[in-house]
């Protein structure tokens, strides 16, 4: 797998539009979105192939220092990129005294650039950069949920309890991403794709735990109402140079919208709409549209750039090695037995 940047984890995502290559420093937003006509496949459809990396320290909603503000300035923008970094470098000290284990504490690290062009999160709709709120329904589910003490395995990086393999999570268990989602989102490492192309398909192979997303463009009918699946029935077709990918038929341990460690209501009804634009030879813009009537009382709309990677993604290998979860386990069990022999 690629070095990553450690950064805050999961969405802890340097403001706006960082790390976007040196070409496009200085460009306004709309300039941003013009599409290269020279940028095609041998076939005449936009070229999405390669390895496209899509870290940022840009958070998912609008920091509330930054509420009435639409765009930051490239000043603001070093401040937010210049705390981030601090925090990811921190990261890298030892851990306290008498602290047994740590994680993460040696991913490595990447120098943060902030360029010009900035955004102070990366949901762009609603206009205020935070998320929705529930629906009633969503709310009673949630409560439920906590106070039963078992949510959908999905819907937790952690697991229901420490019992055995199948009470953890399957993200946690190195079988689903942490944050490919999809929808995609920047985490602590393993921020690339690699996209595929032919005239009937798109394939995204994410090099977190290696999900792979097959994209039929032909047109074809989604999958029947009762076949569910985690990543979902995706179609997608062309809207001009912009890749529109429809995904339904989500399984309803699913979370509607999920980052690295939280999770909200049920993605059974979910309709998620994601456009992939590839604006220049380095840059791939990418939206996505959480469209979930049952869980939010609206939808909403994230936006931010993928920049061309300059390695190939490697092997990610987790399950077939995780250890963890063996010391995980084994640890729970000597907290039983502990407990038992207690005077």
């Amino acid at each position: 797998m690629e070095r990553q940047n450690s950064g805050a984890l999961a969405l802890t995502v340097v403001a706006g539009f960082v790390g976007l290559a040196t070409p496009v420093l200085g460009q306004t937003q709309q300039s941003l979105f013009e599409t290269s006509t020279s940028l095609r496949t041998p076939w005449g459809d936009p070229n999405l192939q390669g390895v496209w990396d899509y870290w940022t320290f840009t958070p998912l909603e609008r920091p509330d220092r930054f509420s009435d503000l639409d765009q930051l300035t490239s000043e603001e923008a070093a401040e937010v990129a210049q705390r981030s970094n601090a925090e990811a470098l921190a990261r890298d000290e030892p851990p306290p005294p008498g602290q047994v284990g740590a994680y993460s504490q040696a991913v490595w690290t990447d120098r943060v650039r902030a360029t010009a062009l900035t955004q102070p999160s990366l949901l762009i709709d609603p206009p205020n950069g935070k998320l929705p709120a529930l629906t009633a329904d969503a709310e009673r589910l949630a409560r439920s949920h906590r106070e039963r003490g078992g949510y959908p395995v999905r819907l937790r990086v952690g697991g229901l309890n420490e019992d055995g393999p199948e009470a953890r999570g399957v993200a946690e268990r190195c079988l689903l991403g942490f944050s490919t989602g999809p929808p995609m989102l920047p985490a602590g490492y393993n921020n690339n794709v690699q996209i595929f192309q032919t005239p009937d398909y798109v394939v995204l192979l994410h090099e977190m735990v290696h999900d792979v997303r097959v994209v039929p463009l032909d047109g074809r009918y989604s999958l029947p109402t009762h076949v569910r699946q985690w990543l979902g029935s995706p179609r997608g077709h062309w809207e001009g140079d912009t890749l529109v990918v429809e995904t339904t038929n989500f399984t309803d341990r699913t979370g509607s919208f999920s980052t690295s460690f939280e999770s909200w209501g049920s993605g059974e009804n979910l309709r998620l709409i994601e456009r992939f634009t590839r604006v220049n030879e380095d840059t791939l813009v990418y939206e996505f549209t959480v469209d979930d009537p049952d869980i939010w009382v609206t939808a909403f709309t994230g936006r931010f750039p993928m920049n061309r990677g300059v390695a190939p993604l490697y092997e990610y290998a987790c399950h077939e090695g995780n250890y963890g979860m063996f010391n995980m386990l084994s640890g729970a069990r000597a907290k039983e037995r502990a407990a038992v022999d207690q005077p």
